[in-house]
């Protein structure tokens, strides 16, 4: 058994300039695990809520002391004793405790934090790095990653509906030459832009946010600038698309590429663009309550 020994929150803040919660889960023999809770620009309704204090007088109303306290008034009690290896005993406790299915009691940021903050406590305390603590004396295989190089949507203001345009290294035979080709594509797309005199500078999640006529011309931009770092599309690196569509769903229909469309059209859309571009994902490409469309 690995003993939780204490539990402390504190109110920082992101990358966004915005508050977040950090947790700090001490265990036996003085070893901390440290967690910060990311959020995201976009947010659906049904998702587990992340707990803000409202009050606009503070931070415009994005404070997470709410949060805090909940994690040092609630969860700390439930937690302290228990054993920090028992990562699924810890979390199945704080999902009771708050009891509801969005944890909107307690706060889903609060609730992470801990969980969190305690697995890489446990991880520390036996000396082992996160990802085999979690994943096992098997983990060693990296996921293909997914980078964000053209930014629109909530991430952007620069009129491009789709939140997301990526690029997926799915051609290599090890992380580090598709995180090569990843980032030798950024950098040549880079060029390609500041080549047409197109704003070169970042968006929310820090891929480029330049006005572009539209989706597609976003994707013809990107598909250039595979090719133009020497690599072959579709074979060596894929696109993907976080549409996040609900961002620009309102009362029954879209706007996309400044026109009305229904559900679907923008499905035969994205279906034009699947055979004129070699993209493995699309994430978020309905409204999450376009029940119809799905």
């Amino acid at each position: 058994m690995l003993e939780i020994t204490s539990v402390v929150a504190r109110e920082i803040l992101d990358s966004r300039g915005n508050p977040t919660i950090e947790v700090d889960v001490e265990v036996e023999e003085s070893v901390i695990g440290r967690a910060a809770v990311p959020s995201g620009a976009s947010t659906g309704e049904h998702e587990a809520l992340e707990l803000r204090d409202g009050d606009t007088a503070r931070y415009l109303g994005k404070g997470v002391r709410k949060a805090v306290d909940n994690v040092v008034a609630q969860i700390a009690p439930e937690v302290l004793g228990r054993d920090a290896l028992d990562q699924q005993a810890i979390d199945a406790a704080m999902l009771a405790l708050d009891g509801t299915p969005s944890k909107s009691k307690l706060g889903a940021n609060a609730i992470l934090g801990v969980s969190m903050a305690t697995a890489r406590a446990a991880a520390a305390a036996l000396e082992l790095p996160l990802y085999r603590y979690l994943g096992g004396a098997q983990a060693c295989i990296l996921p293909t990653p997914l980078m964000n190089i053209l930014n629109g949507g909530a991430h952007a203001d620069n009129g491009l509906e789709i939140q997301e345009f990526m690029i997926v290294p799915l051609g290599f035979d090890s992380f580090r030459e598709g995180l090569r080709a990843g980032v030798e594509t950024f950098h040549t797309l880079k060029k390609i832009l500041k080549g047409r005199g197109l704003a070169t500078s970042v968006g929310d999640e820090g891929g480029f946010a330049p006005r572009l006529e539209s989706n597609e011309a976003a994707l013809e931009v990107v598909l250039e600038a595979i090719g133009a770092a020497g690599y072959e599309p579709g074979k060596q690196i894929g696109l993907a698309l976080d549409c996040a569509a609900s961002e620009f769903f309102a009362d029954g229909s879209y706007t996309f590429d400044k026109k009305k469309v229904s559900g679907a059209e923008l499905v035969d859309i994205y279906a034009s663009y699947c055979e004129r571009f070699p993209i493995v994902s699309i994430e978020d490409g309905l409204a999450e309550d376009d029940w119809s469309g799905w």
